[in-house]
């Protein structure tokens, strides 16, 4: 079975296992080759990447409607349901807002920016503002207001929906075999993967590599992952030796862009500028720090707990101009309010 399976994120609902791996593929194995020419001693320790060692979970279909034009409905303002999508759409506006002075963010002097959003519901008309802001954004700009709700909607239909749950992570771990050796997440994909891993009672993965991940946001994301965080820290996969995260700076679909004090300091937190495609997997994956921790992964003998590989830092150690404080969301925007807490 596949040496690297890799889980994509939101949307896909057109596209099979099948029609994934042409696109992704050679992206991975770019970033994959990037990494093994910076670094030789690396390259000596990783055995090449064979046909078939590859392998692209598809999913999207799960959230196909019959009867759709391309297999999302035309959504509007008044789609956009109370709680988790608005409170996600609002957390992604005010990201864009602190990240892009072209961006206008919500009115703070009327809406206490997250706070509005916990106080009273939202009106249409300030979903309206916030869906333009987005899809205006250079974060969103290929984005219609239709595929932007089909996005909040699919990522709550995956943390709410414990039987589509359950479908998602049971073709996930059907392509993770005994030869399993990196499993890559996208987005959402990358709460598929981490769920799917801490399910497995095997630990022949060796390496989680997490892209562009909504993980660590709180309330949202954090507190309703499987299995749920304990004393404030979550659950490591049992039998994973590596967890390297690659987030974008200006990636406001992440959000908190530094998972270690989410999860721990074993995890190795990555920053990379993938320019005006902050969020796009194909620019994730050609990242040479992600070849580089997806060659991690790949080294013939696995190295003891700890130790370290040539060309990737210990656990523990940021890398210079990396995650720390800068890491987290962006400056002056607050993690959406737990349902009933008073907003920060």
């Amino acid at each position: 079975m596949a040496r690297v399976v890799v889980v994509h994120g939101v949307g896909r609902q057109l596209d099979t296992a099948e029609t994934l791996l042409p696109a992704l593929e050679p992206a991975l194995r770019g970033g994959l080759n990037l990494a093994l020419e910076r670094d030789t001693a690396l390259a000596a320790q990783v055995p090449p990447l064979a046909a078939g060692d590859v392998a692209c979970v598809g999913y999207g279909h799960l959230f196909r409607r019959p009867g759709t034009r391309g297999g999302v409905p035309d959504f509007e303002a008044t789609d956009v349901a109370p709680g988790f999508e608005t409170e996600l759409l609002m957390a992604w506006w005010e990201a864009a807002a602190a990240a892009d002075p072209v961006v206008l963010g919500p009115d703070a002097a009327t809406r206490g920016m997250l706070g509005y959003a916990a106080s009273r519901p939202l009106t249409t008309a300030t979903v309206q503002r916030a869906l333009d802001a987005l899809t205006r954004s250079r974060f969103f700009r290929a984005v219609s207001d239709s595929l932007l709700i089909a996005g909040l909607k699919q990522f709550r239909r995956y943390l709410t929906d414990g039987d589509l749950r359950t479908a998602v992570r049971a073709r996930t771990d059907a392509l993770i075999g005994p030869d399993t050796r990196v499993v890559v997440g996208h987005s959402l994909g990358s709460v598929v993967a981490y769920e799917t891993l801490c399910a497995r009672r095997t630990g022949q993965v060796a390496s989680l590599v997490t892209l562009g991940s909504p993980l660590g946001i709180r309330n949202l994301t954090f507190d309703r992952l499987q299995p749920p965080p304990r004393e404030g820290t979550g659950v490591w996969p049992p039998g994973l030796r590596h967890w390297h995260n690659v987030a974008d700076a200006g990636d406001i679909v992440a959000l908190v862009r530094e998972l270690a004090p989410r999860f721990g300091p074993r995890v190795r937190d990555h920053r990379v500028h993938n320019g005006t495609t902050m969020h796009s997997m194909t620019a994730y994956l050609t990242a040479v720090e992600t070849g580089a921790a997806i060659a991690e992964g790949l080294v013939h003998a696995a190295e003891p707990d700890g130790a370290e590989v040539a060309g990737i830092p210990r656990p523990g150690v940021r890398e210079p101009g990396g995650a720390g404080a800068a890491g987290l969301a962006p400056p002056g925007v607050r993690e959406p309010a737990a349902p009933g807490e008073p907003a920060p």
